[in-house]
């Protein structure tokens, strides 16, 4: 079964140096959909663990399994537009609308 659109949550605004989750989730796919968060139109690469990941400045974790873009401080360097996409392979991937995060 093809997704359906996800559902996104981003929030509007965020302090700086705060812990900011955003959230994508969609429950029609089958197989279970993977998740791909973008921001201001640019795929984000998905990091797990913090070597490589502070030496390319990145300050998130994304997990495509459960659709989860956890900050663990934001900057003001996050700001911006940001969408996820659900894709299982069937059909043509879902975007849900894109939300601004101003940090």
């Amino acid at each position: 079964v093809a997704p359906t659109t996800p559902i996104c949550e981003v929030p509007s605004s965020a302090m700086t140096g705060t812990v900011v989750e955003l959230s994508c989730k969609e429950t029609e796919g089958s197989p279970p959909s993977e998740y791909q968060w973008y921001k201001n139109g640019v795929a984000l690469l998905e990091k797990t663990g913090t070597g490589s990941s502070r030496a390319a400045n990145i300050t998130y974790t994304m997990n495509k399994k459960s659709g989860t873009l956890l900050f663990n401080t934001v900057t003001k360097n996050d700001s911006g537009e940001y969408f996820c996409e659900a894709s299982n392979g069937i059909g043509l991937p879902q975007k849900c609308s894109v939300k601004r995060m101003q940090v």
